[in-house]
């Protein structure tokens, strides 16, 4: 169950990051048909924001829990290792996609 609710926080990490980026930068037609219904351009930048804000606490999220694991060695432990590679794999997953992200735009 951990698992799937790490899986699940990181897709939709991704999605806040992949909406939030485009209003942020104010580029592509979702920027543009939100100010055609009466946002300004501040606001569809403050929610662009809001959207990255939610990527960015999974991410501090995810080292939080690598840091947790860490602490108890369970890194050092093949009886625990597996279980705390989650963290880490899923961290790798999103940086890497962020960068894709970012690459592309």
């Amino acid at each position: 169950m951990y698992i799937a609710a790490v899986i699940l926080s990181v897709l939709l990490a991704l999605l806040s990051l992949a909406a939030g980026a485009p209003k942020v930068q104010f580029k592509g037609d979702v920027p543009d048909g939100l100010v055609a219904k009466d946002l300004s351009s501040a606001q569809v930048r403050r929610i662009g924001l809001g959207e990255i804000a939610a990527a960015v606490g999974l991410a501090v999220l995810l080292l939080a829990a690598i840091g947790y694991h860490v602490k108890w060695g369970e890194y050092g432990n093949t009886a625990t290792r597996g279980a705390a590679m989650a963290p880490v794999l899923f961290f790798l997953v999103a940086v890497a996609t962020a960068a894709t992200l970012a690459a592309s735009h």
